[in-house]
């Protein structure tokens, strides 16, 4: 059993910048691969960037490339999302996932 529980959402301008956490319980997190989903008003859940067990390998939707940096500290069972230059249609409840296990997800509100 994974538990993950996000947190670092809020309210920001455009071009700001926000840093989400994720901190992963349970025994796989150092040799799992993770990532972040985000669900926008009206769409559906989209993915938004993964990492691999070690953090070697990323991978990033199109959308958020260049703007948003996913990395982690598996001493501290934690992923992060560092999300810059951010954009109203960034505007999402941001979810971390491993396997078949889901936060319950940050709200991130950018205002234009």
């Amino acid at each position: 059993q994974v538990q993950l529980v996000e947190s670092g959402g809020g309210l920001v301008q455009a071009g700001g910048s926000l840093r989400l956490s994720c901190v992963a319980s349970g025994r796989t997190f150092s040799s799992a691969g993770m990532a972040w989903f985000r669900q926008g008003p009206g769409k559906e859940r989209e993915f938004v960037a993964g990492i691999n067990w070690n953090g070697f390998n990323t991978n990033y939707a199109d959308s958020v490339k260049g703007r948003f940096t996913i990395s982690r500290d598996n001493a501290k069972n934690t992923v992060y999302l560092q999300m810059k230059t951010l954009k109203p249609e960034d505007t999402a409840v941001y979810y971390c996932n491993t396997f078949s296990f889901w936060g319950r997800g940050t709200q991130v509100t950018v205002s234009s």
